[in-house]
């Protein structure tokens, strides 16, 4: 019998933090779920029925930050009445526990609806403390460094006050022309699905909400680390076999181990952008893996 104790946050991403149960306590502990999910989507819904057309696309607008726009810019009279309007869903690239609380503080307390903003970079092998590559960590064959690695990079990353991470990235790449391999486990499936759950662990932590987690994305979904000539951003020619067999099971990993998120790929297979692939999103990814 599996709980979830389950909790808020937009723009619409539910984080659910899930525990097996054993023993007499189990009828108990399923009516308390089956309570918590019922209000969730009561909360969803009564938020979804009160926000206006501006609302909801303020919500899909994530807001860059990083080299070319610094932080402290965020807090201009201009960008906290945004905040606001609800014009925002997110931030990239910004960190800094005082700024980023100053804006969730306008977020929640000063918006009409409340709904906190999520805050987001690629922490990719390190936030302070810099681990070797993830090229690198996989070469060692060692589940724990990796799951250890993540989780340091989640308590410094919270601790300046992020949620969200774009990372594992668990593309499987066998092409030695392809630049993006240094940030996955390589060419082998079997490696790269452990060390995809091993990272998602040390991210996410016991429970999404705890204050030194933070929200992993599983990326590149599906056979971005397979493009023609090596060629970043480019075509997939690949039989559904390979791409069964060999590019997504280390997103069936991280799946099965609750990443909160997915990101799709930049490229297309076989002409189908992976963004609008509807049998990988829709058919495979949600129905038949049950993200």
């Amino acid at each position: 019998m599996r709980t979830c104790a389950v909790t808020l946050s937009l723009p619409l991403i539910v984080l659910a933090a899930c525990q097996e149960d054993s023993g007499p306590q189990n009828m108990v502990a399923q009516a308390g779920v089956t309570r918590a999910q019922t209000q969730f989507s009561q909360r969803v819904e009564g938020l979804l029925a009160q926000m206006t057309l501006e609302e909801k696309l303020g919500q899909l607008h994530q807001a860059a930050g990083g080299r070319s726009r610094n932080l402290n810019s965020r807090l201009t009279p201009e960008e906290l009445d945004r905040v606001r309007a609800g014009a925002v869903g997110s931030y990239l690239h910004v960190a800094g526990a005082e700024p980023l609380a100053e804006l969730q503080r306008v977020a929640v307390e000063e918006s009409r609806l409340g709904i906190p903003l999520l805050f987001a970079m690629d922490v990719v092998h390190g936030y302070r403390t810099i681990f070797p590559v993830p090229i690198a960590m996989a070469s060692t064959w060692d589940e724990a460094d990796w799951r250890n690695a993540t989780r340091i990079s989640a308590e410094e990353a919270s601790a300046s006050g992020l949620h969200w991470t774009f990372a594992p990235m668990i593309d499987i790449a066998r092409d030695p022309r392809w630049g993006r391999i240094v940030e996955g486990a390589g060419a082998d499936p079997y490696l790269g699905s452990r060390m995809a759950e091993a990272q998602v662990q040390g991210f996410q932590g016991e429970s999404l909400a705890a204050g030194d987690t933070l929200l992993a994305t599983a990326k590149h979904f599906g056979a971005y680390g397979v493009p023609i000539g090596g060629r970043d951003y480019g075509t997939a020619d690949i039989g559904e076999r390979s791409l069964y067999e060999t590019y997504l099971p280390p997103f069936y990993a991280a799946t099965q181990e609750g990443a909160g998120s997915m990101m799709t790929a930049f490229n297309d297979i076989d002409g189908v952008p992976s963004t609008s692939n509807e049998a990988l999103i829709d058919g495979t990814l949600r129905a038949r893996w049950g993200f």
